[in-house]
C-alpha cells in the first residue's frame, strides 16, 4: 500500500511534457499570439495656407500649324497640334497614258497611232467619233481595199477607235489635272504583248500595249526653235 502511494506522489509532481493539441489548450498555455490590436496613426491637419502659397507651373500650349501647299510654307496657329510639313506640289509639263495588253490588233492600233499623232486632243477624239459612223476612213498599208478621201487604201476598225476614244478622253483629263494648255498628241506608241492561247489552244488572242504621250503647244514650239 505504501508503494502505490509513493508512485502516487511521484507522478503528480513530474512536469507534463505534452504539447497542448487543441486551439483552446494553446490559448490557456499562452502559445499562441491573440495579436493586439494595430495602433491607429492620427492623422495630420493640413495648412491651406501653406498650400496655396507653392509656386504653380503653367502648361503653355504647341502653336497649331497650317500648311500652304502652293509655295511650301507653314503657317503657325494658336492650338495643341505639332506644325507638319508637307512638300510642294510639283507641276508637270506633259501628260500620258499608258496601257497594257489591250484586246484589239496591232496592226489597227499602228495604224491609229500615226492617225491621231501631231493633232490636238479633241480633234483627235472629233477625228475617231467620224470613224465610228464610217463617215472617215483610217489610212493603211497593204493589200486593203481603197476608200474615198486622200489616201489609198484604209478600214473602219471601230473596235480598236472605241478604246482609243477612252485612252484619249482619260488623257484629256489628266492634261487638265496638270493645267496643260492647247495639248497636242507629241507620242502615240502601239507594241505586241504577250498573247494568251485560246480554247484548247487552237488560236492565240490578240493583245496590244498601248502609249500616249501629249505637251503643251508653247512647249513644242520652243523646243522647234532651239533645234533651228
Amino acid at each position: 500500500m505504501r508503494l502505490k502511494e509513493v508512485n502516487i506522489r511521484v507522478k503528480n509532481k513530474m512536469p507534463n511534457t505534452e504539447k497542448p493539441t487543441t486551439i483552446a489548450q494553446q490559448k490557456k498555455s499562452g502559445i499562441v499570439n491573440t495579436g493586439a490590436k494595430k495602433q491607429s496613426v492620427p492623422k495630420v491637419p493640413i495648412d491651406k495656407s501653406k498650400t496655396d502659397s507653392l509656386p504653380v507651373k503653367k502648361v503653355e500650349k504647341t502653336p497649331d500649324t497650317k500648311t500652304d501647299v502652293s509655295e511650301g510654307k507653314t503657317e503657325v496657329k494658336e492650338g495643341g497640334k505639332k506644325p507638319v510639313q508637307t512638300k510642294p506640289k510639283v507641276k508637270k509639263d506633259y501628260a500620258f497614258v499608258d496601257a497594257k495588253s489591250v484586246p484589239i490588233s496591232a496592226k489597227h492600233s499602228i495604224a491609229i497611232c500615226r492617225f491621231i499623232k501631231n493633232k490636238k486632243i479633241g480633234k483627235a477624239i472629233k477625228s475617231l467619233g467620224e470613224v465610228l459612223i464610217k463617215k472617215r476612213a483610217i489610212p493603211m498599208k497593204g493589200e486593203i481595199p481603197h476608200r474615198k478621201g486622200k489616201m489609198m487604201s484604209g478600214r473602219y476598225p471601230q473596235k480598236a477607235v472605241g478604246h482609243f476614244i477612252k485612252l484619249l478622253k482619260s488623257l484629256e483629263s489628266n492634261a487638265s489635272v496638270n493645267e496643260l494648255n492647247e495639248p497636242v498628241i507629241t507620242e502615240a506608241i502601239s507594241n505586241l504583248a504577250q498573247r494568251p492561247y485560246g480554247r484548247f489552244g487552237k488560236t492565240k488572242k490578240k493583245r496590244t500595249h498601248i502609249k500616249i504621250v501629249a505637251k503643251e503647244k508653247k512647249i513644242l514650239n520652243k523646243n522647234n526653235e532651239e533645234k533651228k
